[in-house]
């Protein structure tokens, strides 16, 4: 019974999010202590509300949904890039706000991550074009990703990146990482 608990304990959900005032992407990724699967995948279609305010609302309203259902103890989201247009990101700077207020509402921890910190996460190449970020997702998975727009994908990126950090033995964890707590952690590996 002890085996079952411990199994059950290393079990946990991520939230990866990719937000957006047209289309947010998101996605729930169960981390199980030796596989990763696919709880939730989707859009959140917004392009239907005229009103900014009403979109905001809906964002807070559906991850809020997503998270009760989920119960995943992580959000990871991606960073609005600088574009050209300041009323455009703006716009994407409040809906990752919203996302984020959804998170810490229900007490979840949560990380941003810049789109090419999540690309270098995924394909080894911070420049990787959406396609290639794709195609491995698609691996990692075994998903087809021509069922699902780039949005959803993207939030299953996201998700990832936080996997793959969180994973390695330099992963700065409460600000203790590096290699001072790998050499802490690891003793048997000095000679």
């Amino acid at each position: 019974m002890a085996d079952v608990r411990n199994k059950e304990k290393s079990v946990y959900r991520l939230l990866g999010v990719d937000p957006g005032t047209t289309v947010m992407g998101f996605a729930i990724v169960e981390v199980h202590a030796k596989s990763l699967r696919i709880a939730e995948i989707g859009v959140l279609r917004l392009a239907q509300y005229p009103e900014h305010g009403r979109r905001l609302q809906k964002i807070y309203e559906r991850l809020s949904q997503v998270i009760q259902t989920h119960r995943p103890r992580v959000m990871a989201i991606e960073a609005p890039f600088f574009g050209k247009n300041p009323q455009s990101m703006l716009k994407l700077g409040r809906a990752q706000g919203v996302a984020i207020a959804a998170a810490v509402h229900y007490d979840l921890e949560v990380e941003e991550y810049a789109p090419r910190r999540i690309k270098q996460a995924i394909t080894g190449n911070g420049n990787a074009s959406k396609e290639q970020v794709a195609a491995m997702i698609a691996t990692e998975f075994e998903l087809d990703t021509s069922r699902y727009l780039d949005d959803a994908t993207d939030a299953l990126a996201t998700a990832l990146c936080y996997y793959h950090e969180s994973q390695s033995p330099f992963a700065a964890k409460g600000g203790k990482g590096g290699w001072d707590a790998f050499l802490k952690n690891n003793p048997d590996r000095i000679r």
